[in-house]
């Protein structure tokens, strides 16, 4: 699953309006859930409107070499024969998540919780991301981790033969290392409690009831979160349907409000409220973005998104409101490149270990393309309005949400914007091109841009 060393630029060129209606692949973080807790249900788990990107297919990969059932019935639909809460076997190779920060840091925590060994590998984007945040927790339930300095991929765990309920407070908002704990409190005897200071992103707490555990969260009055999860229930098969990813949905919103004429539609995107960071921040910009057919599926709120061109003008985003719209940053910072004025985005060092060292790649990448901008260690200011931009060689460091944003900034910059690499967009979004072309979005090979 390791990515190619070979590069595959792209040019994305001043586009007409976009217009029409689409619909964007299945939600990722719902889809890595759905066959994690497939694989410890007994019995069949049918999934529909699976993402089928190379970041989940390495996780569905991961669930049959621990012992799951992992079959595609057809496009997005699947199912999962589980083996019950407990029930994952040793595998007989190594789990190769290639570039899924999400996929390998959850199954951690899934095999944390069996008394197996598991070797974890990725690519080279991968192998870079720190993993101690995931592993401390861990340790302390009593797996036995294995890994290089700095506590990195390739790593090998060896959950213990009876895991220790703990009560863990999160030191960062982190959606992953609170999922991992919990997943590993699965097969722990007693109660697995994690503290969230700070909210984010809940859909392991709402599939986990769904599927059956006995779960209670307390909110205080200053919001902190109190999760309590009780081990070793008995998960019942769930049929799950995945809406639409919003982050992979944000591309073609940002595109439809900076490209001059556009009128477009999204449909049926994940609403989650701490998911929709990135929708409240454009509509604080002057965004014409209405949520149309709003309806609940599966517990979850979906709709369909209509936006139109729109005259944006720059904000502040206050720390606290990363944690609804962290992966949403590159490709805001491109509509803040439209904007009238600055845009102040605050709170942003999770951004340093993403794929990439997100927020200098963001920043270096608008700086190419005739963008003023100034970086700090947590945070990014974009002056809009300039004129000219674009034309420039934007690095994606293996990053797809890199890729992405920099050529949906293409679309409505006066000169073409040129991304080193697009097959890394096949980790989330492998029909994005397509997509974007339907709307009107016009691309050139690089060597004729």
């Amino acid at each position: 699953m390791s990515h190619s060393t070979r590069l595959t630029p792209l040019s994305a060129v001043n586009s007409g309006p976009l217009k029409g209606r689409i619909r964007v692949p299945g939600d990722k973080s719902i889809s890595h859930r759905s066959l994690m807790f497939g694989a410890v249900t007994l019995g069949e788990t049918r999934i529909s409107g699976l993402l089928e990107a190379e970041d989940v297919l390495g996780t569905a990969e991961a669930m049959r070499t621990l012992g799951a059932t992992v079959m595609r019935t057809g496009t997005g639909t699947w199912t999962v024969t589980g083996l019950g809460v407990g029930g994952l076997l040793e595998p007989a190779k190594v789990l190769d998540f290639g570039n899924a920060g999400t996929g390998s840091r959850l199954t951690m925590g899934l095999v944390g919780g069996h008394h197996i060994a598991a070797t974890f590998v990725g690519d080279a984007s991968l192998s870079r991301r720190p993993m101690g945040r995931i592993l401390d927790p861990l340790r302390r339930m009593g797996v036995d981790v294995i890994a290089r300095a700095g506590d990195r991929i390739p790593l090998t765990l060896k959950g213990p033969e009876t895991l220790v309920p703990i009560t863990y407070r999160v030191p960062m908002p982190s959606a992953q290392v609170k999922s991992a704990v919990l997943l590993a409190g699965l097969n722990a005897p007693g109660v697995t409690t994690v503290i969230e200071p700070v909210a984010t992103r809940d859909h392991t707490e709402r599939m986990l009831e769904g599927f059956g555990a006995d779960i209670a969260i307390e909110i205080s009055a200053d919001g902190v979160r109190t999760i309590r999860l009780q081990g070793r229930p008995e998960f019942k098969p769930q049929e799950v349907t995945v809406p639409g990813d919003p982050s992979s949905a944000s591309f073609a919103i940002v595109a439809g409000l900076i490209v001059p004429g556009s009128d477009l539609t999204v449909e049926n995107v994940l609403l989650n409220p701490l998911r929709t960071g990135l929708f409240t921040t454009l509509l604080e910009m002057g965004a014409d973005l209405k949520i149309e057919n709003e309806r609940v599926s599966g517990g979850e709120r979906i709709g369909d998104v209509h936006v139109k061109y729109s005259e944006l003008r720059g904000v502040t985003v206050l720390a606290e409101r990363a944690p609804s719209m962290i992966d949403e940053y590159p490709i805001l910072s491109v509509a803040a490149s439209f904007a009238h004025g600055e845009t102040v985005m605050l709170g942003l060092e999770e951004l340093r270990v993403k794929e990439s060292d997100r927020l200098s790649a963001v920043a270096h990448g608008l700086s190419v393309n005739g963008v003023p901008n100034r970086e700090g260690e947590a945070s990014l200011t974009v002056t809009g309005g300039a004129q000219g931009l674009g034309g420039g060689l934007v690095p994606t460091h293996l990053d797809h949400r890199i890729a992405m944003s920099f050529l949906i900034l293409g679309m409505a910059g006066s000169e073409p914007v040129t991304v080193d690499d697009t097959d890394t967009i096949a980790t989330s979004f492998p029909n994005f091109l397509d997509l974007m072309r339907g709307l009107g979005a016009e691309f050139a090979a690089a060597k004729d841009a």
